[in-house]
């Protein structure tokens, strides 16, 4: 396992060019950006807030950007305006986040006002969970009107496999994922986080613009968890009163150290989004 943390970890030696090192601000002096074929590594380290605001400067143009895309997707698909969505965002998912993780949004907000993107903590919460309140909560308040209007209204976003022991050609562990997802929004997740937070563990994980967690749900800890999955197309069940699955995916990520963490903390008020 270690092994695997240290090959993963040398991703960070391939991206020696085109380094942004950002601001005067010392809430950047631990945070980087490096661009390679395609990819968008950034290290994010410190406190929540720190973490955020690095997130939110460093990747300004690719938010701006993905917020304005998934305006416009959300809209055609969906039928429901920004608005919608920053208001389920608000009413749903932002007084059930970890103090910490609002934090982070926050940081991210400013980040992104430090370079002249004017969003708040509304539209960046509906930016992380906007799988969710699209293919989950939305489908759920259709049925309430039509039953059985969410039956086949969540798709299969994601295949992964995990092998190990004998199932690889010398023993360790072979992690594969890939996700079904329109070009509108595949072509921006492009990111590779590295994030080291004051409390947990580091975190190297591909993720979206604006995204404190994977979201694509590829990831690996310092204690040596790998994390992917497989999502179960054409589930339904949202439960409006639970945890959001963006928040409870983070906390796994930062904080579990065996499979039983993890376990304990994706099942904790397990709200059914993104299942």
């Amino acid at each position: 396992m270690r092994k695997t943390w240290l090959v993963l970890m040398l991703i960070q030696v391939l991206f020696t060019s085109n380094r942004l090192i950002a601001g005067d601000d010392p809430r950047l002096s631990k945070g980087y950006r490096e661009d390679k074929g395609g990819w968008i590594y950034i290290h994010l380290e410190g406190s929540a807030e720190e973490i955020g605001f690095q997130h939110g400067y460093l990747l300004a143009s690719e938010i701006d950007d993905a917020m304005k895309a998934l305006q416009h997707y959300l809209k055609v698909g969906t039928k429901k305006n920004w608005d919608f969505y920053r208001d389920s965002a608000r009413r749903l998912f932002w007084p059930k986040l970890d103090k910490e993780y609002q934090d982070e949004i926050g940081g991210i907000v400013e980040g992104l006002l430090a370079r002249g993107k004017r969003y708040d903590k509304y539209d960046v919460t509906a930016l992380n969970g906007w799988i969710e309140l699209a293919q989950y909560y939305l489908p759920s308040l259709r049925a309430k009107s039509k039953p059985g209007a969410d039956v086949d209204k969540s798709p299969g976003n994601c295949s992964a496999f995990i092998a190990t022991g004998s199932y690889t050609r010398d023993g360790e562990i072979v992690m594969g994922h890939n996700a079904w997802v329109d070009y509108v929004v595949g072509e921006r997740w492009n990111v590779i986080a590295d994030i080291v937070p004051l409390k947990g563990n580091r975190i190297l994980m591909d993720a979206f613009p604006g995204f404190i967690h994977s979201g694509d749900d590829f990831a690996e800890n310092s204690a040596g968890i790998l994390i992917t999955e497989t999502t179960i197309a054409q589930f339904h069940g949202f439960d409006p009163k639970g945890i959001p699955e963006f928040e409870r995916a983070r906390k796994a990520e930062q904080y579990a150290n065996s499979i039983d963490d993890f376990i304990r903390i994706m099942t904790n008020g397990n709200n059914g989004g993104y299942a």
